[in-house]
Formats: structure tokens, C-alpha cells, sequence
């Protein structure tokens, strides 16, 4: 077996690591850019950053990143003569600060490099150096080596993706997750469980990547719906956090499936929160590709590790595929995820999601691959 395993070179856990970071940023340069969102928590690591003699200069971002955004993000950067970024926030955030790393040190415009609606091309130079804290327990983020951004024009999520746009530290402190709302808390965290399940059971596998997923599904089966009832559940939160990690380092090292596929076209086209999308797409696509898998492919090792994601999420030993289905949909319905039709997505919208989706990266790590007729399925039992 060949496989490779790639991550943050420096990954660094617990709670109350964040009074951490000026001294880590200090031994990466000594003029930050701050990516933030609209919270305002970044202020108080701004302050210490500031205290620790290190300039800064800051950035907001409001929502989904978009192209035009990191290309701003870079020029400030070079205005202000950055020598590190530091994005403190959800995976909009951090995949913000990982993509004007990048444009930091290259110079053609973003649109040379992302995939799908530009040229792929490689990044000439090695990113500035980039701190990522995560403030959600979801994206996994901080460990991965692509950012999603917004193409405005065409409405549609692409990736800029590299090796060398792995962070120079991933700083991931639960507490920062303690003030989530239930509703942010569930989304993200049932994106989290997705991107421990999708690599699971792709062919792209591997055996670190697997054990990463299976830590990952563990510790989200028993912790999600406990952190979404009551926030200040610190071991829950924790728990969440280490799954939130696992996610991202094993979709990096193994790829992920269809669920990821059709999030990426629906977030362009509907104003669809990632987890959201996913999320209601989970049971859907875990049916769709058992009944093709079954039909097309029965030796296919994809159905052993959905048996054991069965296993896993349930606590029981003799939970077979269909157990496993029915346990996402309750998950969902329990936490309340609203259906993609609350974002608009209507039956007629089904063929032109259908055609995008087929084109996302993500698409290609399913572990079988489905018609059109199987990909509208899944999709109309998440509207």
C-alpha cells in the first residue's frame, strides 16, 4: 500500500492554549495579518500579539470569503508589509487567512490558481507562514490544505488548493467553541462527522487517515447532540473539538464523497449554510450509495465500513447499514437542521444542482459512482 499523510506542521491542543499565540507567532515573524470575523473576539489576541511587540494589521470577514476578498486580503498585506497571517474564526476564516497566505508570496491573480472556474496552476511560491485558530468545532480547517472561496460571477465554491498552504500552526482551544449557539454548534459539528465518515468509506483510504475517522466518528456520535443541549458541557465541547480536528485531517489525506459534492454547488447557488448543507444530506447519500453499491458493486469494502460506521455511531455491536440511516436521520431531525427548502432549493432546481455537482473535487472520492437519477434522489430527500 502507498499512501501519503500531510498536516499543520505544528498542531497544538487544549483548553486555554490560546495565551499560546504570541509566542508562536513570534518564532513564524514580526508583522501579523489578523483575518477575523464579525464576533470581535479576535481583540483580545490582537492586544497580546500588540504587547509581545508584533505589528498588526487587521481584516474582517463578513461571510464566505470570496476571490475579490483575498485579493484585497493580500494587498493589505503587502501594504502593510506582513510577514505572517493569523485568522482566528470559523472555517470562512481560516480558509480567508489560508488563501491570502498564499496570495501574499504569488503574484498572478487568484483566478490562475483555483480549480474548476480557473487554471489550476500550482503556487510558485511557498505561502507566508499562517496560524489558524478555529473558533467552531466543524470545518477542520486548520489542518487542511485548500480554501474554499466564493467565484461571485460564476456562483459557485472552488478551492485553492496546495500542499505547501498546510498551516505553520494549527492552535485549536475548546473553550473558544464554549459561547456557540445550539444552532452553529449543530451544523458544524454534523459537518465535522461528515468529513470523519465521507474519507472513511472512500476507496482514497488509508490507514492513518481511517484511524483519524473512526476517532473522529466516535467521539461526535457521543458528544454532538450532549454540546448542542447544553453549551457549557466542557467535555462535550472537547470532545467536539478533537472531532472537529480528526475531520479535516482525514478528508486532507483521503479525500471525501458526494455529500461534500453537492455542498459545494448549493453554496454558491443558495444562501446555504456548509454544515447546513451537508448535514441534510448525510442520511440521503449514505442510502443512495448503499442501494448503488449493492446493486453494482457487493464485494466493495464500502459496505464493511459502513457497517462499522453503524458500529461506531450506535454503540451497538450488531447495527447493520440500515441502522446507521435511520440513526442520521433521527440525529438531524433532532437537532433541528432546517431542510434545504428553507433556503429556497425547490424540485426544479434538482438537474442544474445535479450537473454542478458533478464537477466538484469532492465528487470524486464516493465510493461508487451514481447516476444522475441517484444523485437527484439524495438530493430531493434533502430538500
Amino acid at each position: 500500500m502507498n499512501f501519503e499523510f500531510a498536516t499543520a506542521a505544528r498542531i497544538v491542543f487544549g483548553e486555554g492554549r490560546i495565551a499560546d499565540v504570541p509566542k508562536l507567532v513570534a518564532a513564524l515573524g514580526t508583522r501579523a495579518l489578523v483575518v477575523q470575523g464579525r464576533s470581535g473576539r479576535a481583540q483580545p489576541v490582537i492586544d497580546r500579539l500588540v504587547e509581545a511587540d508584533i505589528a498588526t494589521t487587521t481584516l474582517h470577514v463578513a461571510s464566505e470569503p470570496t476571490i475579490a476578498l483575498v485579493e484585497q486580503g493580500a494587498a493589505r498585506a503587502r501594504g502593510a508589509r506582513c510577514d505572517v497571517v493569523v485568522a482566528l474564526g470559523g472555517g470562512s476564516v481560516i480558509d480567508a487567512g489560508k488563501a491570502i497566505a498564499a496570495l501574499l508570496t504569488n503574484d498572478a491573480p487568484a483566478r490562475e490558481y483555483v480549480e474548476v472556474i480557473g487554471k489550476g496552476q500550482p503556487l510558485e511560491n511557498r505561502p507566508a507562514p499562517f496560524v489558524a485558530i478555529p473558533t467552531t468545532a466543524g470545518t477542520g480547517a486548520e489542518v487542511t490544505r485548500n480554501a474554499v472561496l466564493m467565484a461571485e460571477e460564476e456562483r459557485v465554491k472552488v478551492s485553492l488548493r496546495s500542499a505547501s498552504m498546510l498551516a505553520a500552526v494549527a492552535l485549536i482551544d475548546p473553550e473558544l467553541t464554549y459561547s456557540l449557539p445550539p444552532d452553529v454548534t449543530a451544523s458544524t459539528g454534523l459537518d465535522a462527522l461528515a468529513q470523519c465518515i465521507e474519507p472513511y468509506v472512500t476507496p482514497n483510504a488509508n490507514p492513518l487517515s481511517d484511524a483519524v475517522a473512526r476517532e473522529g466518528i466516535r467521539r461526535a456520535a457521543g458528544a454532538l447532540r450532549r454540546a448542542v443541549r447544553d453549551g457549557s458541557d466542557v467535555d462535550a465541547r472537547h470532545d467536539m473539538a478533537v472531532a472537529s480536528v480528526c475531520g479535516g485531517l482525514a478528508l486532507a489525506n483521503a479525500k471525501l464523497g458526494a455529500v461534500h459534492g453537492f455542498a459545494a454547488p448549493l453554496g454558491g447557488m443558495f444562501p446555504i449554510p456548509h454544515g447546513v448543507a451537508c448535514a441534510r444530506l448525510l442520511a440521503p447519500v449514505a442510502k443512495v450509495n448503499v442501494r448503488a453499491l449493492r446493486a453494482r458493486s457487493p464485494q466493495s469494502a464500502a459496505l464493511a465500513r459502513y457497517e462499522e460506521v453503524a458500529r461506531l455511531v450506535t454503540g451497538r455491536h450488531d447495527a447493520g447499514i440500515d441502522d446507521l440511516v435511520a440513526w442520521l436521520r433521527d440525529l438531524i431531525d433532532d437537532l433541528e437542521v432546517p431542510t434545504l427548502s428553507t433556503y429556497g432549493v425547490r424540485d426544479d432546481d434538482v438537474d442544474r444542482v445535479v450537473v454542478a455537482a458533478r464537477k466538484a473535487s469532492s465528487m470524486q472520492g464516493n465510493p461508487v459512482v451514481l447516476t444522475d437519477d441517484e444523485l437527484a434522489d439524495a438530493l430531493r430527500r434533502a430538500i
